[in-house]
């Protein structure tokens, strides 16, 4: 397909890196000159400087025979002329960003107004999953599927868990009658779908997917931390955590927010009476101290700034908060965090990157199965995709034994009429069925990819 983003920051950079890694004609449209060198040394891309509102600079760009054009930019209002003119030009898909909360109630409105098919909001799609984490502690990272009955859910082999050092087949007695299945295993650089004879070492991180109660007896069996979170304690009071404090006070936690600057001290204040609000530094050891932070059930690092988060999660960590969640933009610093103790890590812009790979590959398979959701997972170098199954599906009612499937390919759960069924050797697809992949490789499109040689077996 072709594309046009218009933007080339931190979300514009990601999506260009994926979608021209998925084979895409990717435009990038920018003001800044510098920006767009990097980004042409960086990326097999086309370059552009202009004003993306600009009707000659779209049609510059190649706008008329544009697929999707992606506005990315740092204003809201930009990003929403943008569209509004690539529409009226006649790109057919329009995507864009929109961060403000004075937009959140109107985004029909503005979808029906201005021609724009999609419209994101990363810091909202950040709050709502840190929200997840924050009901679910024990997990390290949680996605959700076919509207919230699925759950996949990632955590770290530890010392003395039953799983360490035995193959799953060895499991069977424990685990056998739970409704999740263990489907990704990141072992340092090498991502595998586990099978029978997979052990599982200390230090694995093993990606779970079922329904929320058998993850939750799961993690019981290991013997997690499980209780509830009642206080949480917030570093950074920008758009993520004002997102985040509308949803926690709906589920009656306890927040204490602390942040640098007095005036949105202010906002919060007023906005959110329920919750106390600190004007002060959260990256002093002493205000932490004072305000008893390491009393606190959940620590949430917020702050603009990716190393300060990781240095204060570090922090809450050694000081005994049980859960602790830092936002970060770069993938580098992920792995940093993991390796001292800090699993959660949320960033908004590889969200935002997941939400819109889903829309594009769903434009590029309009005739056939619906992709309803779309994770990347093990550090990206796996996805989890819901489906769901149509009469274009092949092989239906063959049971998954005597199906041949890709390399790499896990048929990990299936919804049917509201059921959820971990998948055996006899479980056949049928029309209508939600069924959630796990695959090594991306660039899955349909369901019908999943398939090697056309699918049966020799035997099938």
């Amino acid at each position: 397909m072709t594309i046009i983003i218009a933007g080339g920051g931190k979300v514009g950079a990601t999506l260009a890196e994926h979608l021209a890694d998925e084979g895409h004609s990717v435009t990038i449209v920018d003001i800044s000159g510098p920006t767009l060198d990097r980004l042409s040394n960086q990326l097999d891309v086309m370059c552009l400087k202009g004003n993306c509102v600009s009707r000659e600079v779209l049609l510059e760009a190649g706008a008329r025979d544009t697929d999707v054009l992606i506005a990315a930019t740092a204003s809201d209002e930009i990003n929403l002329l943008c569209c509004h003119c690539a529409h009226n030009i006649g790109v057919a898909y329009t995507v864009a960003r929109v961060r403000g909360k004075e937009y959140v109630s109107e985004l029909d409105t503005l979808k029906n107004d201005l021609g724009i098919t999609m419209l994101i909001n990363p810091e909202l799609t950040a709050a709502t999953e840190i929200s997840r984490l924050l009901r679910f502690p024990s997990a390290a990272n949680i996605d959700s599927f076919a509207r919230g009955r699925v759950e996949l859910v990632s955590f770290t082999v530890q010392e003395g868990d039953f799983l360490a050092g035995r193959t799953l087949a060895a499991l069977s007695s424990k685990i056998r009658d739970l409704p999740m299945l263990l489907c990704a295993v990141e072992r340092k650089d090498e991502v595998f779908i586990p099978n029978g004879a997979s052990v599982l070492n200390v230090g694995d991180r093993v990606s779970v997917a079922g329904t929320p109660n058998g993850i939750h007896q799961f993690f019981k069996l290991l013997g997690r931390q499980t209780h509830r979170i009642r206080s949480v304690f917030i570093i950074g009071g920008g758009r993520i955590a004002f997102y985040l404090l509308l949803q926690l006070e709906r589920l009656g936690m306890s927040c204490k927010v602390v942040e640098k600057g007095e005036e949105r001290c202010r906002a919060l204040a007023e906005e959110f009476p329920r919750s106390l609000v600190i004007h002060g530094d959260g990256t002093d050891p002493e205000l932490l101290t004072e305000e008893r932070m390491a009393s606190s059930d959940a620590f949430v690092a917020l702050t603009d700034r990716d190393e300060d988060n990781l240095i204060i999660s570090l922090y809450a960590h050694q000081a005994g908060v049980p859960k602790v969640v830092a936002k970060s933009s770069r993938q580098n610093y992920t792995a940093i965090a993991r390796s001292a103790g800090v699993e959660s890590v949320v960033s908004p812009k590889l969200a935002t990157a997941g939400l819109i790979l889903r829309f594009i590959r769903g434009l590029q398979n309009s005739k056939g199965t619906v992709m309803n959701a779309l994770y990347r997972i093990a550090g990206g170098k796996a996805e989890a995709m819901e489906f769901q199954v149509s009469p274009a599906t092949r092989n239906l009612r063959v049971p998954l034994k005597d199906l041949k499937l890709r390399r790499g390919v896990l048929v990990a759960v299936i919804v049917r009429a509201g059921r959820v069924i971990i998948p055996e050797g006899s479980t056949c697809l049928e029309q209508g069925d939600d069924v959630i992949i796990v695959a090594r490789d991306s660039g899955i499109l349909d369901l019908n990819d999943i398939y090697a040689d056309g699918g049966l077996s020799a035997g099938g």
